[in-house]
């Protein structure tokens, strides 16, 4: 591989706030450039851009073009700082969320640059939950049918995903719905922009759009959900493309807004959670990686097909070819510590952090971190943005349970760390109970920053945790991927082994501190159990919607008034 020595591949990571774009050697996969645009909309999530249109309850919108921002500032910022000449780039990967997806024109625009003031013609970012409903009557038909895919995702269709977002589409704006020609995940529809030509990659289109064995849900099944989404795959792909495949070349318009080569390789889209494999190095059976940040997804190549329940999806090809690849997650992990930051800290906390010129972050895991195990008599459900898994219910919501006047913000700050570790814990045993055995537990993402976090995590799961030997692992990962496209390497395991990198049992359980999470742990899965019917917590929030709604139509009747006035 001597004659990669010379040459660089891009990596472009599409987050849920900020794009990242990463200079990779190909030879070994030392990172020596990188770039971050902050999108100028971020989560879109109350009222539309320039029109302010109100949004409901559970909406996440994305602007695409935001993501168009992130190839004409973060990739030339990134060559800048590498100071690799772009004429030796080869090759540009990219990942993305998902299920992030967007109705566009045949030629591939959004519809929310035609119609700007209708919230579905905007992309439905991944924790978009809107379409809880529409995903509930999914699982209900395909499991009074019986339809054999609904196995191959542990029993039930997230709503974050494809088919019940089309479907919420449909029936909110069925005008809209028409015109949309094509219905396309983000980390397609980035692919088209960077080579003018249409691909569906089988990540997005297997775990996030129902695509299994070559086909996806029956016009027949479709019908039975409302006769009008008979024809709803017609806007989809019947193509798939295989990772680390070559997508097409980069166009001169393209080229012109990243500075890049004209006529270089450009990859088959990915997941930000699945290109990350790559990225650890972690592309063989049994070898788990959860990727940590506002949420985690935990993904996992295995040699065997088996039944998970809750489970996100298990795709052949899906994370390597030639392996299972199966996933995970949890909807809310650093988003639930960002919240309680935000809001359940008084004052005093924040000032004693700036003058030990701490973030409010630090001062809490510092304070939290000193506790023994138990000692704030707390236990917390990790459900603050819905279940994943193993649930599978995005109208679930957080629960503390032992607090009293003595509680502290440090003792739910570190109640809510151990919730997300026992709901990982959930995760990998659920796997194991069904054959698929969690061989290296691999962490990446922005929370192995808190090396408190990742202590507890090992403790929690009574194993050694592996790290990413990365800060950019889903751009490093894309960008492996690209140099596979680029034909550097024979496959993504040959790539994957040279220019991938982790640090395995980076941190080691304690005995004893695991001993005591045995027993919290068990009160946890006691509250995790008997809040899973989502009985109560589905009422609060029909209530909270109801609420919210009327207090929408009182806003909307105020403007109404004023404006005749």
């Amino acid at each position: 591989m001597s004659a990669n020595a010379d040459s660089y591949v891009v990596g472009i990571d599409f987050g849920t706030l900020s794009g990242r774009a990463v200079v990779v050697r190909v030879s070994d996969g030392a990172e020596l450039g990188s770039a971050v645009h902050e999108y100028a909309h971020g989560v879109i999530e109350e009222e539309l851009p320039g029109s302010g249109v109100r949004l409901g309850p559970d909406w996440a919108l994305q602007s695409p073009e935001d993501w168009r921002d992130v190839l004409r500032t973060a990739v030339p910022k990134a060559l800048a700082v590498a100071g690799v000449p772009a004429s030796k780039v080869i090759g540009v990967g990219t990942d993305f969320t998902a299920c992030t997806v967007l109705p566009a024109t045949a030629g591939g625009t959004p519809l929310c640059e035609l119609f700007p003031d209708r919230p579905h013609a905007w992309p439905k970012l991944w924790k978009h939950h809107a379409a809880q409903p529409h995903a509930d009557r999914i699982n209900e038909l395909a499991e009074s049918r019986g339809e054999p895919w609904l196995r191959r995702y542990g029993g039930k269709i997230s709503s974050e995903w494809e088919f019940a977002k089309g479907l919420q589409v449909l029936e909110e704006d069925p005008e809209l719905y028409a015109r949309a020609e094509r219905w396309i995940e983000a980390a397609d529809w980035i692919i088209w922009q960077l080579t003018g030509v249409e691909t569906r990659n089988i990540c997005t289109a297997g775990y996030k759009g129902i695509y299994q064995d070559g086909a996806y849900p029956s016009a027949d099944f479709l019908a039975a959900l409302n006769p009008a989404f008979a024809g709803f795959t017609a806007k989809l792909a019947r193509e798939v493309a295989p990772l680390g495949g070559l997508a097409g070349r980069l166009t001169a318009q393209a080229a012109e807004w990243t500075r890049l080569p004209e006529g270089i390789a450009v990859a088959v889209g990915n997941v930000d959670a699945h290109v990350t494999s790559a990225a650890a190095d972690a592309v063989r059976p049994g070898q788990m990686v959860a990727i940590m940040g506002t949420s985690t997804c935990h993904v996992m190549p295995a040699d065997r097909l088996a039944e998970v329940p809750g489970m996100c999806g298990v795709v052949r090809d899906g994370i390597v070819p030639g392996l299972w690849g199966y996933e995970a997650g949890q909807s809310g992990v650093g988003d639930i510590f960002a919240w309680f930051a935000r809001t359940g800290v008084p004052a005093s906390y924040a000032e004693r952090a700036a003058a030990r010129g701490e973030t409010i972050h630090e001062h809490l895991t510092s304070l939290a971190e000193r506790q023994p195990v138990g000692a704030h008599g707390l236990v917390a459900l990790d459900w603050h943005n819905g279940n994943r898994s193993v649930l599978v219910d995005h109208n679930l919501s957080g629960v503390i349970v032992g607090q009293t006047l003595a509680t502290r913000p440090e003792d739910v700050y570190r109640a809510l760390i151990e919730a997300t570790a026992f709901g990982t814990r959930v995760i990998v045993e659920t796997f194991e109970d069904s054959g698929v055995p969690v061989e290296e537990f691999i962490a990446a993402g922005g929370l192995l920053k808190n090396r408190f976090l990742m202590q507890v995590y090992a403790d929690v799961l009574r194993r050694p945790l592996s790290v990413i030997a990365s800060d950019q692992g889903p751009a490093l990962g894309s960008a492996i991927h690209a140099a596979v496209a680029a034909g550097a390497y024979p496959d993504i395991t040959a790539a994957s082994a040279a220019m991938g990198k982790r640090t395995p049992a980076a941190y080691l359980p304690d005995a004893a501190r695991a001993d005591v999470y045995d027993r919290l742990y068990a009160e946890y899965r006691r509250l995790h159990d008997h809040f899973a019917d989502g009985a109560m917590l589905h009422r609060l929030r029909a209530i909270r919607n109801a609420a919210t709604a009327d207090t929408a139509i009182s806003d909307d009747t105020a403007v109404s008034d004023d404006t005749a006035i």
